[in-house]
């Protein structure tokens, strides 16, 4: 019998997507689950991006494209980095793939030798923590005594570095917390990746879905310096509502961007080509179904946090970016319900979907075992349900 490799057989399946696939296969059972696990918009595709789609089949245009994405994708993202953060990059500082997550696994794939130090923010999104080992690096977690808004500590990022740490992940805002860096932190981070000659990779998939006062500062823009040593990742799925088309990007020092094309030219070879067409669209076209999406996660922003504040036992940061909330569940452990005693994340989790069918993500899974993680990307009437059968699970206990 053939036996998988180490590589393979070490992989934690995502968290995130295994909650999802579990309300769906119980929905098809016939159950009515509430899924706060799903990270992806609940809005269509805009109108204008689906009719370039269609314009580009109807053109014929579906044949292979450059391994990097074409000419035409590289210079939109181009131009929007001016428009939106006055970045200049040139095309050939683009790549295009399938997918944020795919630019992320591309990257650690090409700067990453055996034994390679990556440090990563806690509270962490699941895939960089395994995409990191994929690539037989090291994932240094640094954690945070904050709790509460989860404002990283750059004393526990100074004192994760060491002789074999090559890079350090930014994810602002945050998933799973949505949290939004301040710039003076984000200087001050800078300037410790300058002092250690380390890389730094931006991971702004979020960067439009900011909140209230909160401004999203794109890493890169902040000096020169930083830029030449930043790997910038975006994408439109998120944005744009464009989940399932799978495209993103990474953005950076040329010597990187030429190494992710000649590996990938290896491996997907190019992204679909009829969704970079698209693709273009978005990135030219208007921002306004951007803005009212995002005027809609923000009313659902209120509201759940508002809701679970109200739930004795449960406590949950205002987030200020993204579509994410993480309230602190732990003063519930020790309680049980039908002889089942909730000892950590996982223990809720797993009971609130069997007694309640509401189906949320363990903070385990994102490095933090006192929370869980609800997305909002449902509407407001499915989050009230959702959390109506909360409350009430959490009377329940005892």
């Amino acid at each position: 019998m053939v036996r998988i490799s180490n590589r393979a057989a070490n992989i934690s399946p995502s968290a995130t997507l295994s909650v999802d696939a579990m309300a769906k296969a119980m929905r098809k059972a016939g159950h009515d689950v509430i899924g706060f696990g799903a990270g992806e918009p609940d809005f269509e595709t805009p109108l204008y991006i689906k009719e370039a789609a269609i314009a580009a089949l109807d053109a014929g245009y579906t044949r292979y494209t450059p391994a990097g994405g074409i000419i035409e994708l590289r210079e939109a993202i181009c131009n929007k980095m001016v428009a939106d953060y006055q970045l200049a990059y040139e095309p050939d500082q683009v790549v295009i793939s399938c997918g944020a997550k795919h630019s992320l696994y591309n990257l650690f794939q090409v700067i990453c030798d055996p034994g390679d130090e990556v440090i990563v923010m806690a509270p962490y999104w699941v895939s960089y923590v395994e995409q990191i080992k994929l690539a037989d690096g090291v994932p240094v977690i640094a954690k945070t005594n904050d709790t509460i808004t989860f404002q990283p500590e750059l004393g526990a990022i100074r004192a994760a570095i060491t002789p074999r740490t090559k890079a350090i992940i930014v994810n602002s805002p945050s998933n799973p917390t949505g949290v939004v860096l301040k710039k003076e932190f984000l200087l001050a981070l800078g300037k410790l990746a300058v002092e250690n000659d380390l890389l730094v990779i931006s991971d702004e998939i979020y960067g439009k879905l900011v909140y209230g006062d909160a401004e999203h500062i794109s890493f890169p823009s902040l000096v020169e310096e930083f830029k030449e040593r930043t790997v910038l990742i975006n994408g439109v799925s998120k944005t744009y509502a464009m989940t399932g088309w799978r495209i993103g990007y990474a953005a950076g020092p040329k010597e990187i961007i030429k190494a992710i094309c000649d590996l990938q030219s290896h491996s997907t070879s190019n992204p679909n080509s009829i969704a970079q067409q698209a693709a273009v669209a978005a990135l030219v076209g208007p921002d306004d179904t951007v803005y009212q999406m995002r005027e809609q996660f923000d009313r659902r922003r209120q509201y759940i946090v508002d809701r679970l504040n109200e739930i004795r036992g449960i406590s949950c940061f205002r987030p200020e970016g993204a579509f994410y909330v993480f309230p602190n569940i732990s003063e519930l452990y020790g309680k049980a319900i039908n002889g089942f005693v909730i000892k950590d994340s996982e223990g809720f989790a797993k009971s609130l979907l069997q007694e309640a069918q509401v189906a949320v993500v363990p903070g385990v899974a994102f490095g933090s075992n006192d929370h869980v993680r609800l997305s909002y990307c449902l509407s407001l009437e499915e989050i009230r349900r959702g959390l109506d059968r909360i409350a009430d699970f959490v009377t329940r206990l005892e």
